[in-house]
């Protein structure tokens, strides 16, 4: 759980919504609108003859034994962001990239696969865990007034729709801060995921994805990696499935249908989220790579990241700035999140655009967060040579 909406939870609760408060909520909790500024951690490559960009094909799929669960991301050149008028500034400029090929899971990690970890290892995720004050005053503006001790216990932000209309900037309308909220209690005390052994595991911090990808021998995908592979082979397109617009009569993903964050018609079969395959595949056979749950990605956040890039013919496997630094909220450490939840809708945030990018604090976990993993082709030789 993060640290900054750990202590806007319980301020909210004690001394009722403010505008700073009001702020803090919209960065952690809705769609990034940020402009930018310093340095991405990429390469550049060109043709020392011409100075033009040099280009490579995709790479083709490794013979021999494949990662289970995996599909093969061939690789390539690609604009990344977007520069048309429903992209966000922090989506801007577009710009070439090229990644190399690598392996991806066809879905979110789920909570059978998360579980099978937890029991494998002890780990104890970070909504399980008592929070420290001192880890949250960190992340916090000078003078901002501690929570009341016996508000620290462990817990998740969970989405609760209002009983009316309301406000769209009043986040703490519908997101609540619930004690013992976490990846086996999705909903809080009383929930739990018994039944829903192929839904995407939730509230989940970076911290506890990154455990994750270790104990699994794998990776988070960096920024680059997630869009190239989301996008499918479809280049500058809107969706991940093209450019036709979304359909109320034949859903391709799970988002919030209806009014929000009052009526979820459910159009697509889901209020929250959806067993994983539940839609049709990208053009490179990966299941929800729109919708469902924001995923987790490696890079350090920047709202100025491409900017940095500007004037750099072609940018390759590019691992995203060297720390975060987000101007509204500059004492909270973030990572990129990509692809939208179940709670986008076009009134209130089309995130489940490719392009589509957002931060979030490292300790960060809520009811509409996820993640998947990659592997090198090199990662995972040396398993199976090892077996």
């Amino acid at each position: 759980m993060s640290t900054l909406l750990r202590i806007g939870a319980r301020l909210i609760g004690f001394h009722g919504m403010n505008a700073t408060l009001s702020a803090v909520l919209l960065l952690v909790m809705g769609c990034s609108r940020d402009s930018s500024s310093p340095s991405s951690n990429s390469a550049t490559a060109s043709d020392p003859a011409t100075g033009k960009p040099t280009r490579s094909g995709p790479t083709p799929q490794p013979t021999g034994a494949t990662p289970p669960g995996m599909v093969w991301i061939p690789g390539g050149e690609f604009t990344m962001g977007d520069n048309s008028a429903h992209a966000h500034m922090v989506e801007k400029p577009a710009h070439r990239v090229r990644v190399d090929g690598f392996w991806m899971d066809q879905t979110e990690v789920t909570n059978a696969q998360f579980r099978e970890f937890v029991l494998a290892t002890g780990y104890v995720s970070t909504a399980e865990s008592i929070p420290k004050l001192e880890d949250i005053m960190s992340q916090v503006p000078p003078g901002t007034p501690p929570p009341p001790p016996e508000t620290l216990v462990a817990g998740s932000m969970v989405f609760s729709p209002p009983a009316r209309s309301v406000p769209l900037h009043r986040f703490d309308l519908w997101w609540h801060w619930t004690p013992a909220a976490d990846w086996r209690h999705p909903n809080g005390p009383g929930s739990s995921i018994d039944d829903i052994d192929d839904h995407p595991v939730v509230h989940v911090s970076w911290d506890d994805a990154v455990a994750y990808t270790k104990w699994a021998g794998k990776e988070l995908p960096t920024e680059a990696q997630w869009e190239f592979a989301a996008r499918g082979g479809l280049d500058e397109k809107r969706f991940v499935w093209g450019n036709e617009p979304l359909s109320e009569t034949k859903p391709r993903l799970n988002i919030w249908q209806g009014s929000f964050p009052v009526a979820n018609t459910e159009t697509d079969g889901y209020s929250r989220t959806a067993p994983v395959k539940s839609f049709a595949p990208n053009g490179f056979g990966l299941y929800e790579m729109a919708g469902n749950v924001w995923e987790w990605c490696s890079d350090w956040y920047r709202p100025d990241t491409y900017h940095l890039r500007a004037g750099q013919n072609l940018v390759v496997n590019p691992t995203g700035p060297e720390s975060s630094f987000d101007p509204r909220e500059p004492y909270a450490p973030k990572r990129v999140l990509r692809g939208g939840s179940f709670l986008c809708n076009d009134s209130y945030c089309s995130a489940y655009r490719p392009s589509a990018r957002r931060g979030n604090s490292i300790d960060t976990g809520m009811s509409h967060m996820g993640f998947r993993c990659v592997m090198t082709q090199s990662a995972w030789n040396a398993r199976t040579k090892n077996r």
